[in-house]
């Protein structure tokens, strides 16, 4: 399978995105990549490493890049030869499998919803982030994509989330799905989070396990957590920030008291670079968004991430598991006021 990798996203491209791809390619025999961006710059920098363009490493030239300033709306239309639309095209055209970017997220996000469309059912695609927990890890969508939801749309997350956590995963048969919420009972929280729970409760392809509240997204009482892009984007920097917190300060306890730890192996479950990226769940393709500040294994497990999406055929599962909801019909209890 063809990767196609925006080399003009992190802060310190292309290096970082150069030795991800390497990385990835030591490690995933099948899979080739192909690198995204100014083509001058980037052969230059595969020769200071000794490295040749292959069947393997490939690249396409992109000379613009995206900046923080541009408005995401109007990517597509002022740079259609950006990293980010160029790669996208790529995978539109069947040049690619799969697309993975470090660079601006609303670009990534507003471009695949022009490119790659969204999937039939599906509103509003949304980002899923992987979290680590006591137990299995968890999947929290939405992460940061729509911050103004409808329950109608949540549940749509869940049924992504639920997809993407079988694949991604390997949970077996129906994923437990819970609603971010401030407490268990189920007419707690605003308008959304009670029509939302109605709406869950009652569909029959969900296993809902009802409200989490915040305290318990440790324990892993879940699969899939449900929530709106802006309750969600503020769990995951808070949750990504205590674990760098509470790793430093063991750290530096540990080394005060003399005793040796392998600090990678015990604090690997928190460090956000085991994940990669964060896949844009919805739209008919595989767009995966990373840090701005990610680092060379951050981006080799990106790769891992696409290729297996890829191969476990994940766009496709997304939609039969639409497909079929739409034979189905609207869950019982299902109203206008849900909408």
């Amino acid at each position: 399978m063809r990767i196609a990798l925006d080399a003009s996203g992190t802060d310190d491209a292309p290096h970082v995105e150069i030795e991800g791809a390497l990385s990835a390619l030591a490690e995933l025999e099948d899979v080739s990549i192909t690198l995204v961006g100014d083509e001058g710059v980037l052969t230059a920098a595969l020769a200071d490493r000794g490295v040749a363009v292959s069947d393997r490493l490939g690249v396409v030239h992109a000379p613009d890049r995206i900046l923080a300033s541009d408005s995401p709306a109007t990517v597509v239309r002022r740079k259609p030869e950006s990293s980010i639309v160029r790669g996208l095209g790529l995978h539109r055209d069947g040049e690619a499998d799969a697309f993975i970017s470090a660079g601006s997220t609303g670009a990534v996000m507003a471009a695949s919803l022009f490119l790659l469309r969204p999937l039939p059912g599906v509103d509003r695609p949304s980002v899923a982030t992987t979290l680590p927990t006591v137990g299995a890890p968890m999947i929290l969508v939405d992460s940061g994509t729509n911050v103004d939801c409808k329950p109608r749309q949540l549940v749509q997350f869940a049924h992504l989330g639920s997809v993407y956590a079988r694949d991604a995963l390997g949970v077996e048969g129906r994923p437990r799905v819970g609603l971010l919420n401030i407490g268990e009972e189920p007419e707690k929280g605003d308008e959304l989070a009670v029509e939302t729970y109605e709406l869950l409760a009652a569909d029959s392809q969900l296993q809902f396990v009802g409200n989490v509240e915040g305290r318990d997204v440790i324990r892993g009482v879940c699969d899939v957590l449900v929530t709106d892009g802006f309750a969600g984007n503020v769990l995951l920097k808070f949750y990504e920030s205590v674990a760098q917190h509470v790793v430093g300060i063991v750290k530096s306890n540990l080394d005060l008291r003399g005793i040796e730890l392998d600090y990678e192996k015990t604090f690997s479950m928190l460090d956000y670079s085991e994940y990669g990226g964060a896949p844009l769940l919805g739209v008919n393709g595989l767009s995966v968004i990373c840090h701005g500040g990610s680092t060379p294994k951050a981006l080799k497990n990106a790769i891992r991430v696409a290729a297996d999406a890829v191969r476990n055929d994940l766009v496709g599962d997304m939609a039969a598991e639409f497909a079929d909801r739409t034979a189905a019909g609207p869950p019982a209890g299902s109203s206008a006021t849900a909408t």
